[in-house]
């Protein structure tokens, strides 16, 4: 079993960013260290500050992404600059300006002296590795025939270099074939798209029969918390695995037309984030229903504590999303209200998980508790010490908030790179996390239940609450008044 996270050791994560295996028999060593280059008067206008590029104007910026002859840029300079651009310029626009870069490149390669000519291969050999760190990372970038043409453009130019045996040719084919895969493959998932559980709101059944005792909950298709967690990490590591980095840098990208007050809701412009955002919720609302629809307070109480288990299970493996779900959904006013309940509950758990939980200070245990996952994943010798899932609505406030705290640009009209350093280290460690292989084996009954089970609405617990328990104050019995009478007339 993994090691508790509250034994962790707390650390910051190192900070890499992905890397594609070079040609090292085309490059050779030159190209793959991470020495700054001596651009000369190519590059006249980025800031560096201690070594560190800080600023800079988009077309620096760009001239810095492309390689010479003898330059190859830093990974974690084209994974941060590939990332932020799309902020600046579309990945068409972006692809045009860096063959005319190229092409300007190779012309001045061709008229050279012979010297230079014999490098035209290396040369070629470095705009490929670009192109398929950038296919391999941003396939996305590449969906529109505006990109596909600039991309097939890039690669006949290439391709002149090294007409002799075809090895650049054979290589950019190859490239191109995975990332027609790779965007075939999105497109199958989004058009296999889920069919959303729709909460269950004519419950009027609930004002006339009790459930039946035979009728299937949770326990009944899984008692066991541990296995619970470990399947409802299975969904997770699923669900985050379709999530892309360019589908993250949208959260900035589309800030600045976004209302404030409307952070969380408007955010998720693709459906692969509103389908991970829709999970949370609809975990949520399956644990208050789970609880709610429960008629015997003695098989309640045993269903709350089961959860606290379940959630706790979570937090140990490292799943802090299902986690925060599972005490969402507890915190529900309808499950919350139950206090006969949760006077027969054993609450010490409980309250152990809210404390990691608390909001105060801006989650600072909860931040704590994922350092201490993150610092325990880098050192793990199995993959279950290596699982981490953030709290996906922490997560993106974190990055919405150092966009609206610093601005894209500085007085000087350069962009201000230093702000998308930090915004591309948090979703680099989002997207290491998200690579883990769950080691768990799917249960496909458990998980068939979790995505499939009805789920009461709102105004549906509401009334199985009271039911369970009822109302204790006038506020309450108007409520549940008017609940009643809203469902009859509805009937």
């Amino acid at each position: 079993m993994a090691e508790p996270l509250c034994n962790a050791a707390v650390k910051k994560c190192k900070e890499t960013m992905p890397q594609t295996p070079i040609f090292s028999s085309m490059l050779g060593s030159s190209c793959s260290g991470q020495v700054q280059p001596d651009m000369g008067e190519r590059c006249v206008d980025p800031v560096y500050q201690d070594g560190n590029l800080v600023s800079g104007s988009l077309e620096a910026l760009i001239e810095r992404l492309v390689p010479t002859m003898d330059y190859y840029p830093d990974r974690t300079y084209i994974f941060t600059f590939l990332l932020s651009s799309r902020v600046f310029i579309h990945p068409h626009e972006l692809l045009a300006k860096v063959g005319q870069i190229c092409i300007k490149q190779k012309q001045q390669l061709e008229t050279g002296t012979e010297a230079e000519k014999a490098k035209l291969k290396s040369f070629a050999a470095k705009i490929i590795q670009l192109l398929k760190e950038w296919t391999e990372t941003f396939p996305y970038d590449f969906q529109d025939e505006k990109s596909m043409k600039e991309l097939k453009e890039i690669a006949h130019r290439i391709t002149q270099c090294d007409e002799e045996n075809g090895t650049v040719k054979k290589i950019i084919s190859q490239m191109t074939q995975n990332l027609l895969m790779a965007l075939s493959a999105r497109s199958q998932y989004q058009e296999i798209r889920e069919k959303f559980r729709q909460p269950v709101t004519d419950k009027g059944t609930i004002l006339k029969t009790k459930p039946q005792s035979t009728q299937k909950d949770i326990l009944s298709v899984c008692c066991d918390p541990l296995i619970l967690a470990q399947q409802l990490t299975y969904i997770e590591l699923e669900r985050v695995s379709n999530i892309y980095p360019e589908d993250l840098m949208q959260i900035v990208s589309h800030m600045d037309s976004l209302d404030n007050h409307k952070c969380r809701s408007d955010v998720t412009k693709t459906y692969n984030l509103e389908a991970y955002d829709n999970w949370f919720n609809c975990l949520s609302m399956l644990v208050a229903t789970e609880i709610c629809r429960v008629v015997k307070k003695k098989q309640r109480t045993r269903m709350v504590e089961f959860f606290i288990d379940v959630a706790r299970e979570c937090f140990n493996i490292g799943n802090f999303n299902s986690m925060m779900a599972i005490i969402s959904g507890m915190n529900l006013s309808p499950v919350a209200r139950l206090k006969k309940t949760w006077s027969k509950v054993k609450t010490a758990k409980f309250d152990v998980l809210e404390h990691h939980m608390d909001p105060s200070s801006n989650f600072c245990n909860y931040r704590t508790a994922l350092q201490g996952a993150a610092q325990r994943s880098q050192t793990a010798n199995s993959s279950r010490e290596k699982i981490v899932i953030p709290v996906f609505n922490l997560f993106i406030k974190d990055i919405y908030f150092l966009h609206k705290i610093h601005t894209n640009r500085l007085p000087n009209g350069q962009i201000n790179f230093k702000k998308f350093w930090e915004i591309s280290r948090q979703i680099h460690d989002f997207l290491t996390w998200k690579q883990v292989e769950c080691p768990f084996e799917k249960d496909k009954k458990i998980q068939s239940y979790l995505l499939t089970a009805p789920i009461y609405s709102e105004e549906a617990l509401f009334i199985a609450s009271f039911e369970s328990e009822g109302p204790e104050n006038h506020m309450e019995k108007d409520s549940w008044k008017t609940l009643r009478t809203t469902l009859l007339n509805r009937a």
